[in-house]
């Protein structure tokens, strides 16, 4: 394995930029979600790529790096459910948020890949 730092897995480059087009659909929202449903998405989108980084720090130990990948896999989750709630409040076109909905799809089914094949990944 030839992957030297968190920020060289594609998973970790694709969790960013969705949590990027997370900020960018969240800009149009109401001023009224900014607390509630804006704060959410946000901090559930941007928090997988950040258990990323943390889960690479922890291959010494296969426990906590699946652990810690497991924690990604549950905030990827979290954000479809938000990404849900803003289509059917309205708030996100929903033919974007379809696509970034897949995207978490697709970046759930890498995390169960990195959780499945954890012994590949982790330090000897």
């Amino acid at each position: 394995m030839g992957i030297k730092r968190h920020t060289e897995l594609d998973v970790y480059r694709r969790s960013f930029e969705a949590a990027m087009r997370v900020f960018q659909m969240t800009k149009t929202f109401p001023k009224e979600e900014r607390y509630s449903l804006v704060d959410q998405i946000r901090r559930s989108s941007r928090s997988v790529s950040a258990n990323l980084a943390e889960a690479w720090r922890k291959r010494r130990y296969e426990a906590a790096f699946i652990a810690k990948l497991s924690d990604c896999e549950a905030e990827a989750a979290e954000t479809q459910v938000w990404i849900q709630f803003s289509v059917e409040c309205e708030y996100a076109d929903r033919s974007r948020a379809k696509e970034l909905y897949s995207e978490y799809d697709e970046l759930i089914a890498m995390l169960v890949h990195m959780i499945t094949h954890a012994s590949e990944w982790t330090i000897k």
